[in-house]
């Protein structure tokens, strides 16, 4: 049923006009014909009227001595309208001929009162359907500057810690966070106070939002989670008012935390808008600081945040009082690696020669959502071959598509274009072997991966955080090495 349907107003109109159609029926006489007042006279001047009742001096309804016959039916009643009032020398001809002369006035039933009232009853349904809509609208106007966080409650089910790995700093410094939600007076009876917020610092995938999602699972306190872009609308003022409803929120539901996602999107270095000073994003970014440390204060209210692009962000908004505490979630290392690939493989069927610490090794430099990719890869890989459990075959294939691109063997090549490509991986391939200090040469193919008619690639056996001067050399010499390659063959 529609929304209009399930209304008073809906039923009181049904009955309504149920009513008028029942005495609309009943007002319908099928053994009464009406007669024109000349057939009226002309039925009295042959004596054939026995009885009439004048109704409201302008109608009259009577009865006929002798039926008369229309469409195979007998009518004894009839009905006239006259053309004017009764006049006296009608009645006198009524009473010359002995016809039964009454009078009545006219009852009003329901259908006649519903026709009165019904016109007016609907205007007044009109406009009040007008204030309605008016005052929906309204209410829409003041919603739109209300906050779109999520509220996620303790008793919903989220990530832990117990899910997360490569990111041990990171734990630690949120699980003290969380402690101090948990039992503030542990640090407070020494003088400490409960950080004001917290901004998780790291490269794309590396876990940001999921360690959001465990702290709102580990610290079974309301959690406000929204992204920054839900802020800035392009009516001015409406993000400065969403800031300010969030806090209003999390004031209401203290002790709690607010985890803002890609907070760039909004705290962006002040006067790099087109707008100047106006800059919707300004004004909003400028209620955020206000409600982070301004003459309020929000206590039991943690901001938690989370940027790929500290480099943007406005000089206020990282200093102490506001963001206490900047974590650096990182890109893992080995050890990372593995403890990522064994939560996310926990729920693979794995095969015996599955060793996930090599997988780990030749996994330098992927973020734990490029893991995780590898996982889910290889799985359906496993599928689509029909295998019961996930081979390391399957991840290496996996690790290969990641990495380097998916094969394109369907890439229609002419004998001349492979052999070029073959030469040319060749002289990165012989340039790597000979040049020391390069790392071990992993893969080379001339089948079409991605972007790339060919692939030479090379992992190193570590993590590397320092470059030399001798391995940057190397790596020159060694995309050289294919350019070389091709003009030493074929000139």
């Amino acid at each position: 049923m529609t929304r209009f349907s399930k209304t008073g107003a809906f039923w009181l109109l049904l009955v309504l006009m149920t009513a008028l159609a029942i005495q609309y029926m009943k007002g319908q006489d099928e053994t009464s014909i009406e007669l024109s007042y000349t057939e009226f006279k002309a039925q009295l001047g042959a004596d054939n009227i026995l009885e009439v009742t004048i109704v409201e001096s302008r109608r009259i309804e009577g009865q006929l001595r002798t039926p008369r016959i229309e469409d195979d039916q007998e009518y004894q009643n009839f009905t006239t309208m006259l053309p004017g009032e009764v006049t006296a020398e009608l009645l006198a001809d009524l009473e010359q001929r002995d016809v039964e002369i009454s009078g009545q006035m006219e009852t009003r039933g329901w259908g006649t009162i519903l026709l009165g009232v019904l016109p007016w009853l609907l205007f007044i349904a009109f406009w009040f359907w007008i204030f309605r809509t008016m005052q929906g609208g309204g209410n829409r106007a003041f919603q739109f500057g209300r906050s779109k966080a999520k509220l996620i409650s303790p008793d919903t089910p989220k990530a832990t810690f117990a899910d997360i790995a490569g990111a041990d700093e990171a734990k630690t410094e949120l699980e003290e966070v969380i402690e101090f939600l948990k039992d503030p007076q542990r640090f407070s009876r020494l003088g400490g106070r409960l950080p004001k917020g917290v901004l998780l610092v790291g490269p794309p995938g590396t876990g940001k939002t999921l360690l959001a999602r465990a702290v709102a699972g580990e610290a079974a306190r309301p959690f406000f989670q929204m992204s920054g872009s839900d802020f800035v609308e392009m009516f001015v003022g409406v993000g400065a008012s969403r800031v300010r409803d969030l806090f209003e929120q999390g004031k209401a539901h203290a002790p709690c935390i607010i985890f803002i996602d890609e907070i760039d999107a909004v705290g962006r270095h002040r006067g790099a808008g087109l707008g100047g000073g106006h800059d919707e994003r300004e004004q909003t970014l400028n209620a955020l600081l206000v409600e982070m440390d301004g003459f309020e204060t929000n206590e039991g209210v943690i901001l938690l945040a989370a940027t790929n692009r500290p480099d943007v962000l406005d000089p206020a908004l990282l200093r102490p009082g506001r963001f206490d505490r900047q974590v650096v979630v990182d890109l893992p290392d080995v050890r990372g690696r593995e403890g990522i690939l064994r939560v996310h493989a926990k729920k693979l069927p794995l095969a015996a020669d599955v060793e996930l610490k090599t997988v780990a090794k030749g996994t330098p430099g992927l973020s734990g959502a490029d893991l995780a990719n590898i996982c889910n890869e290889a799985a359906l890989m496993a599928a689509r071959d029909d295998s019961n459990k996930v081979s390391m075959d399957h991840f290496e294939k996996a690790k290969d598509k990641v990495m380097l691109g998916a094969e394109r063997r369907s890439m229609v090549l002419t004998e001349s274009e492979r052999k070029l490509t073959a030469y040319h991986e060749a002289g990165h391939a012989v340039v790597g072997l000979r040049l020391p200090g390069l790392d071990p040469l992993h893969k080379v193919t001339i089948v079409p991966r991605g972007r790339a008619l060919g692939i030479t690639a090379s992992l190193p056996e570590e993590d590397r955080h320092t470059y030399t001067k001798e391995w940057l050399e190397g790596q020159l010499c060694m995309l050289f090495g294919g350019r070389v390659a091709e003009e030493m063959i074929f000139g």
